[in-house]
Order: structure tokens, then sequence, then C-alpha cells
């Protein structure tokens, strides 16, 4: 069974950065599409960036230039690099692993952007 647990979550000042972690178990991490997600209070959970086995990235479009997600595979490592971060970056963050079929999800981070 996969999981996934994550980490680097915190308290930032808006233009602050923070890199989020995601350490993968249980199969085999290169398999996978690796993702990270965030829900912010009252919203909707939404896809914030995604990384390929070949390391083709996508992100939406309210990071690009901000975020970088990278992964380590023999780590079995997902990251999430957060720079110029702004007070509507505040959320929980999730990591996604998706294979096919499945999908697996991890407990989350808070991330909160304030002065």
């Amino acid at each position: 069974q996969v999981q996934l647990v994550e980490s680097g979550g915190g308290l930032v000042q808006p233009g602050g950065s923070l890199r989020l972690s995601c350490a993968f178990s249980g199969s085999i991490f290169s398999d996978y599409i690796m993702g990270w997600y965030r829900q912010a209070p009252g919203k909707q959970r939404e896809w914030v960036a995604t990384i390929t086995s070949l390391d083709i990235t996508e992100y939406v479009g309210s990071v690009k230039g901000r975020f970088a997600i990278s992964r380590d595979n023999a780590k079995n490592t997902v990251y999430l690099q957060m720079n110029n971060l702004k007070p509507e970056d505040t959320a929980v963050y999730y990591c996604n692993a998706q294979r096919r079929t499945e999908a697996y999800w991890g407990q989350g981070t808070q991330v909160t952007v304030s002065s």
C-alpha cells in the first residue's frame, strides 16, 4: 500500500519561500505521476502542479514562475519549492500519487502566508 508523508509547511511572510517534501513508500516510485494539490478554508481542493517520471512538469496558472515541482527517484521523494509566496497561497497542501486507476493522498501540511 502506497503511503505519502508531507513535511515542510509552516508560517511565512508574504514574499517568503518554503519547500515542501513528500516521502513515498510502498511501491515503485518511478511508476507514479506525482502531484501537489491544495485546499484553502471554505474552498474546493485544487490542483497545483504535476511531475511525471520523465520530469515533465505542469502548473496551475496562479503559481507559474513562483513554484517548482521536482522529484528524486533515488530518495522516493517529491518536492514543491514555493517562492514569492502570497497570502492567497495559504492552504493545506496535499501530495498525490497516480498510476493508471490508482490514486493516493498524503495527510496534508499547512502553509500559512501572513505578516
